[in-house]
């Protein structure tokens, strides 16, 4: 299987960026049911929240969505960073942050698991934790460069969905992958919306597990080193 896999690496990159789309939904949900009305993936809905909670009496939250911002685009800048000399296809530098980003939110589990209620102070540590790893997610997955499939967001995905329709006058778009990551992403919500009225923790725990699933998945299939020429093997 992992052999068909590395045989077709553009269907499997996309694969496994979907997975990540689906878990960005869990996440997501998690943190705005489970932690004060904040995402930690789609930072387009903390400018909006923090925006409106300015105005003052709206009830809405700002210094959560403020850590999301602040520590997502930090988790961005260090996925970056590492990546900068890095060609654009799987290697073990992408395996080494993937796999950082699924353990930082199988971290973030954890107390969420151990404790009944958390307080302010863990919801925002938790807050702060999930906006590292979404961001430092956002940016190995852009460096993979999945055309349409960022794992964080579908606003643009919707837009070249509807504007390369039949209604927009489009054709030949590739809807299936389009449609694919909106929908996953909204099961995502879905599954952590369910997930949270049994536990905070489980959605993070099922998330994690899945982002480290994909980081061994895409480590075992991609491509082998191609042996230099002239090299005879004793």
């Amino acid at each position: 299987m992992l052999d068909a896999l590395r045989r077709h690496p553009a269907n499997t990159h996309l694969g496994l960026m979907l997975a990540l789309t689906f878990t960005t939904g869990i996440v997501d949900a998690v943190g705005y049911l489970g932690l004060d009305r904040v995402f930690t993936g789609n930072m387009t809905g903390n400018v909006v929240i923090l925006g409106m909670a300015l105005v003052g009496d709206t009830g809405l939250p700002i210094l959560g969505p403020v850590l999301a911002l602040v520590a997502f685009m930090a988790g961005a800048a260090a996925g970056g960073r590492a990546l900068r000399s890095d060609a654009h296809a799987w290697t073990d530098r992408h395996t080494w942050l993937f796999a950082g980003v699924g353990l930082v939110v199988l971290g973030a589990a954890l107390p969420a698991v151990l404790t009944e209620s958390p307080g302010r102070a863990l919801q925002y540590g938790i807050t702060a934790a999930l906006g590292l790893a979404m961001g430092c997610q956002a940016a190995t997955a852009r460096h993979i460069a999945v055309k349409d499939v960022t794992t964080v967001v579908v606003t643009s995905t919707i837009t070249g969905l509807a504007s390369d329709s039949v209604l927009g006058r489009g054709e030949g778009q590739p809807w299936k992958r389009r449609a694919g990551a909106i929908v996953l992403i909204g099961v995502g919500a879905l599954t952590g919306a369910a997930l949270l009225k049994v536990h905070l923790g489980w959605g993070l725990l099922l998330a994690g597990l899945v982002i480290i699933a994909v980081a061994w998945i895409g480590h075992a299939t991609r491509p082998l080193p191609v042996p230099a020429e002239g090299y005879d093997e004793e």
